[in-house]
């Protein structure tokens, strides 16, 4: 019995770091969940709060599970584990039934489950989380020393320098479909017999001579009996979902609306990518930098463009104000969040491939970029 409660107490541990370790390093990721959710939930007026609300949800749960992995202050941190499923675990009920966002976010992109899935595992984390209070004070009773305090106490200070370095740079580890090494087109691609999407067909028909509508299936519609039936509607429901690539929603478009994402994700030399998804919330601290990088870049025949979802009016007015020298092309604003966590950052392809991504905070030298890349 003893083993299976200390099993419990660390596998409880352990899912509550990995889930607080994934969303602390990825602070940004955790602040457009929490907009997502604040916008469906039709409480616009507490966007301001996703970034702290996302740093302290995802510090308490690593803080609850590194209580848990280390026997540490259980007669507390069980009881905070407890109030913490108590809250999340109807929430998830909700989000299931409702679906408000297809991905609660639990794991931030380090594993995407369904909110059914997220809600079970809620129900299984939940019976620990009561074992863990009903046996508080024997767990505390086991505690000699002061390791499990200093090993706490250690992970902590790691932690906030891992995200205080996440923020300031880039996530330490890249989840995302468009991380490093990436290879954009085969990304966009759907392999050869994949899953496909299947649908089942309603047909409504209505009677000619009662006016009767009756439904019916792709079985036995009549579609022949045109004396006694005329078309009225059609439903189609999804029964099983296809194949999604990994990639599938990435344009860049002229200010015209046409996509030429071939011209550059082909390209074989390299191919720089300033990516600000919002021009008026966009950080001109290193716009000498990055001017000076796009000059050098296009003095050697190399692409350098800048994606935004901001209008052509607002690019070309930021372009005058900062000197810009780049071309400014359009994509979806959630896109360019998914690519970098930066506003502004800077992707280089080549080959289609994802070769570097820099924070704003980094941007390289033309000098840097021809010793890391350029140089044989």
């Amino acid at each position: 019995m003893k083993i299976v409660k200390h099993i419990a107490r660390i596998l409880f541990g352990i899912i509550f770091i990995f889930s607080g370790f994934v969303k602390g390093i990825d602070p940004l990721g955790s602040t457009y969940k929490f907009t997502d959710y604040f916008n469906a939930l039709g409480m616009e007026w507490l966007i301001w709060a996703a970034f702290p609300l996302g740093i302290l949800l995802a510090f308490g749960e690593f803080a609850i599970g590194i209580a848990f992995l280390f026997n540490w202050w259980m007669r507390l941190f069980s009881w905070l584990g407890l109030l913490f499923m108590a809250f999340f675990t109807p929430l998830t009920l909700w989000i299931a039934i409702k679906n408000p966002v297809t991905d609660c976010g639990c794991f931030g992109d380090a594993l995407v489950i369904s909110n059914w899935e997220t809600f079970y595992k809620n129900l299984v984390i939940i019976v620990i989380a009561i074992v863990a209070v009903v046996n508080r004070d024997w767990f505390a009773k086991q505690v000699k020393t002061k390791v499990p305090a200093i090993l706490s106490i250690l992970s902590f200070i790691v932690y906030f320098g891992i995200v205080f370095y996440s923020y300031n740079h880039l996530p330490v580890f890249d989840f995302r479909p468009y991380k490093t090494g990436t290879n954009i087109p085969e990304a966009m691609s759907t392999p050869e017999g994949a899953p496909q999407e299947v649908y089942e067909n309603i047909f409504y028909y209505k009677n000619k001579n009662t006016g009767e509508v009756k439904k019916f299936t792709e079985q036995n519609y009549p579609w022949k009996d045109t004396l006694n039936w005329e078309y009225d509607n059609l439903e189609s429901k999804l029964i099983q979902e296809g194949y999604e690539p990994p990639i599938h929603d990435f344009r860049i478009e002229t200010p015209d609306g046409e996509n030429i994402i071939d011209f550059f994700i082909y390209d074989e030399n390299y191919v720089f990518m300033l990516v600000a998804y919002d021009l008026s919330k966009t950080s001109t601290k290193s716009q000498d930098e990055i001017n000076t990088l796009a000059n050098w870049a296009m003095e050697q025949d190399l692409s350098f463009i800048c994606l935004t979802s901001s209008v052509y009016e607002e690019s070309m007015a930021f372009a005058e104000a900062n000197n810009a020298p780049y071309e400014f092309f359009n994509c979806d604003e959630v896109t360019l969040k998914t690519i970098i966590r930066s506003n502004p950052g800077l992707v280089v392809l080549k080959d289609g491939n994802v070769v570097g991504k820099w924070h704003y905070n980094d941007i390289p030298t033309p000098e840097e970029f021809q010793k890391k890349f350029m140089t044989e």
